[in-house]
């Protein structure tokens, strides 16, 4: 019987997509495209990863800083905009655990404004707000898991 995931041909050993990552990481790539028979990954820089021909869903690449988008709620409060994860990964409230949190209810913010960080595959990446205001509320708690377009962030906007 043959172990699966040992097969020096398999696209999707996790040991090879590791280093796809590192060579995206390091030529600074934004996508690896592969096909190997009937299976097929795809793995991009900043966006999700898409799969085709398998239930295979692949770790995401190492993502280069994204702003978020911030985008209106429905017609209830057009004074809201929510900021939202850019990638998926780990919520951070702050660089560190002694370090102060980047922002927190009440704070006032403009769009350059780095509000949290997003670790993915060991990379730390920096979420900018992309808008300014006031945050109104913290959507997520400090080392929750976040998914791509998932609200962080409520803020109220200032004029």
């Amino acid at each position: 019987m043959s172990n699966a995931g040992s097969n020096p041909n398999d696209i999707f050993d996790v040991k090879k997509v590791r280093r796809f990552v590192d060579l995206m990481i390091e030529r600074d790539l934004a996508e690896i495209d592969l096909r190997q028979g009937e299976q097929r990954i795809r793995i991009r820089r900043g966006s999700e990863p898409v799969v085709t021909g398998g239930e295979y869903r692949p770790a995401p690449a190492a993502a280069a800083p994204v702003a978020p988008t911030a985008a209106k709620p429905a017609e209830e409060d057009k004074n809201v905009v929510l900021i939202k994860s850019p990638t998926i990964g780990t919520f951070y409230v702050a660089a560190n655990p002694e370090s102060p949190a980047f922002v927190k209810v009440g704070d006032h913010i403009g769009p350059d404004s780095t509000v949290c960080i997003i670790e993915a595959m060991k990379v730390f990446n920096e979420v900018p707000a992309g808008t300014s205001g006031q945050i109104a509320a913290c959507l997520v708690e400090n080392g929750e898991s976040v998914e791509f377009g998932q609200p962080l962030f409520k803020v109220t906007l200032t004029k």
